[in-house]
């Protein structure tokens, strides 16, 4: 009888290990998740400034601009040609690099923030 029990015990610790080892691994592990950042650019100022992702997820990244500007997301060369002031152009990517990648207003070389994708 006391040996059933320790069995059941064994099982039911086996279970929840598993589990918790799943659910962690959902939330901390790699990306794979959608991800829509909406990004605003005033002058020389870029809100958010960090924007953040997990690598494998699929970022879909819209940058609005006061005025007629070209943003580069450096590292995954992705260019935003903003075509007129309030105008928004969208990109679709995987973030398959994982790091700090720069993101700056194209003509002047002006930093305006990082986009920082996580293992």
């Amino acid at each position: 009888m006391a040996r059933n029990r320790v069995v059941i015990l064994a099982v039911v610790v086996l279970v929840l290990l598993a589990i918790g080892g799943y659910l962690i691994s959902q939330n901390i592990g790699g990306g794979g998740r959608q991800v829509s950042l909406a990004l605003s650019v005033t002058g020389s100022s870029l809100m958010p400034d960090a924007p953040t992702a997990k690598q494998g997820d699929r970022v879909t990244m819209t940058m609005t601009a006061d005025k007629v500007e070209e943003v580069h997301l450096h590292g995954y060369d992705v260019l935003f040609a903003v075509p007129s002031a309030g105008g928004s152009v969208t990109h679709t990517f995987t973030a398959d690099k994982s790091g700090s990648f720069e993101i700056e207003l194209e003509t002047t070389g002006t930093h305006l923030g990082q986009f920082n994708v996580s293992p």
